[in-house]
């Protein structure tokens, strides 16, 4: 969950912007997004995405939490297996059934329920998360999905990307979403979240290397950050990656 690329972020620019930060670009916001998911998912697998991943999260207290995914696509499964402290939690949503496992039991006291989260909503949440996160920018096509048509050419810590713009229906989200793409290839470096831009909150995420899971690239190294204060909360680094079957 270290990466040394992330030094990348404040480094100085070594090279003369094309176009004035913020400024407008030619490309629409749907070209600029079929242009990144050819670059991440040239073949068109994501729809089709059967794999394990393997994940290590560590938070500056030095924490580390250890996930285990599964995840099928065309099945509907998916199945996290967290490890908490001496105890392991699954969580598995299979074609909408939740299915919940404390240390490969059903049986679980309420005590451990509430103090470790051990619910279907959370079983829920975990899937929605997992699945967003790793299948960007494939998602982004998804219905309830507002692309902005306009591109801007924006500097963020140091380097220039093309930035989409992305808000959702009021039945899916409502954050606003920023997404940064490199301007020579297309590959999606920093996305970033607001719940009310207006008060600078919310988080950034700096990507790192790469992972080449079912033909599709996916970041592999995740450091997160607050807006307001650039305070750094924590890194996942996708440690392992095979397919499922």
């Amino acid at each position: 969950m270290k990466s040394i690329q992330i030094l990348k972020w404040f480094l100085p620019v070594l090279f003369f912007n094309v176009l004035p930060s913020n400024s407008q670009v030619e490309l629409t916001g749907t070209q600029l997004l079929e242009k990144a998911i050819a670059y991440h998912d040239p073949n068109g697998q994501w729809k089709q995405f059967q794999g394990k991943m393997a994940i290590i999260m560590t938070t500056p207290d030095a924490n580390t939490r250890r996930t285990q995914l599964e995840l099928d696509l065309p099945s509907r499964y998916f199945k996290s297996s967290v490890r908490k402290g001496n105890h392991t939690v699954e969580y598995i949503m299979n074609r909408g059934e939740c299915k919940l496992l404390f240390n490969n039991s059903p049986v679980i006291a309420d005590s451990y329920r509430d103090s470790l989260q051990i619910t279907c909503e959370r079983a829920k949440k975990m899937k929605d998360y997992y699945t967003y996160l790793y299948g960007l920018p494939m998602k982004l096509k998804d219905p309830g999905t507002l692309i902005d048509s306009k591109v801007l050419r924006k500097d963020f810590k140091g380097m220039e990307y093309l930035v989409l713009k992305v808000r959702y229906d009021e039945n899916v989200g409502s954050d606003t979403w920023y997404f940064y793409f490199d301007p020579t290839n297309y590959n999606m470096e920093v996305y970033q979240f607001y719940h009310d831009e207006s008060k600078n909150d919310g988080e950034y995420i700096l990507l790192s290397e790469e992972m080449l899971v079912s033909d599709i690239k996916m970041p592999k190294v995740r450091a997160w950050y607050y807006n307001k204060d650039d305070k750094y909360l924590g890194t996942d680094d996708l440690v392992k990656a095979n397919t499922l079957k």
